[in-house]
């Protein structure tokens, strides 16, 4: 294999892991949030999240390249932390990444949160289970 080869796979396998841990850590309790409440405006949330599913692939890059480029929002900030933009840096790719994948995690999650029956909570409760108590004995086996 050439250097370049293993540079894309390395690439490849960096981005793959820093995407999974951060839908985990931000993607999980968003969809516990979006399963348990009711808020107005809450309709639109969910639309725009699953957004990516609709959009057709070269729009949504697209639209992430004017967003992280120079004179998007992201460009600002990026010159704000003393980068030049954040479109085609490993930044920018776990950036699109997490938006074009968030919908593929978060609905199956806010599914299996919503079948779980609120009352096995409130006993566990009850019985002085503490919340990581009933997250790790009750919602995510179930889950």
């Amino acid at each position: 294999m050439s250097n370049a080869e293993l540079d894309a796979i390395g690439l490849t396998i960096a981005l793959a892991s820093v995407t999974t841990i951060l839908l985990l850590v931000f993607g999980t309790p968003l969809a516990w949030w979006l399963a348990r409440r009711r808020l107005p405006g809450q309709a639109l949330l969910e639309a725009l999240l699953a957004l990516p599913l609709v959009l057709p692939p070269s729009v949504l890059g697209f639209y992430l390249l004017i967003g992280l480029g120079p004179s998007g929002p992201g460009g600002w900030l990026a010159q704000w932390g003393g980068a030049r933009s954040l479109a085609f840096s490993f930044t920018g790719l776990v950036i699109g990444s997490l938006v074009y994948s968030l919908p593929f995690v978060l609905q199956p999650l806010k599914n299996a949160f919503a079948a779980i029956e609120p009352r096995q909570l409130d006993m566990a409760a009850v019985s002085g289970a503490r919340p990581m108590d009933r997250l790790f004995s009750l919602v995510i086996p179930q889950a």
